[in-house]
């Protein structure tokens, strides 16, 4: 900020980006998915693939014996991206649409301030989702 400029770091580590980002954006198979300020990344992700680096991340105020919670599947080729969502053949939740997921591609699209989403989840399923699933083992 004091020099009115932007790096951009590319990483899967969120760890390292919670230290040095102010606002985040998380890219799947070449496409944005999710983009909010660290803090709600951090705080109140919307993306399943956000929710899955967030899980599969070691914390330090937890047990060692604890489990991280892993991404299925495999990374798609970004010759043959999936039709649909990218993230659907790895998404626990792609199922809750009907079929969307497999062959609609989701709009990018602004869910609150400063916070934009591609996903087909509705805001219901998603709220659902984070307090049974998600939250609890984050």
């Amino acid at each position: 900020k004091e020099f009115n400029s932007a790096v951009i770091i590319i990483t899967p580590d969120l760890g390292v980006v919670a230290e040095l980002a102010d606002d985040i954006l998380v890219m799947y198979a070449g496409r944005a998915v999710e983009y909010a300020t660290a803090h709600e990344i951090f705080t109140a992700p919307q993306h399943p693939y956000t929710w899955g680096l967030l899980g599969s991340m070691p914390r330090l105020d937890r047990e060692r014996t604890e489990r991280l919670r892993p991404i299925h599947g495999t990374p798609p080729s970004l010759i043959n991206v999936p039709s649909g969502c990218p993230f659907h053949p790895r998404c626990d939740y792609a199922e809750l649409n009907g079929g969307s997921c497999e062959t609609d591609r989701p709009e990018f699209l602004e869910i609150s301030a400063r916070h934009f989403l591609a996903c087909h989840l509705s805001a219901q399923d998603r709220q659902r989702v984070w307090e049974s699933d998600i939250s609890p083992t984050l």
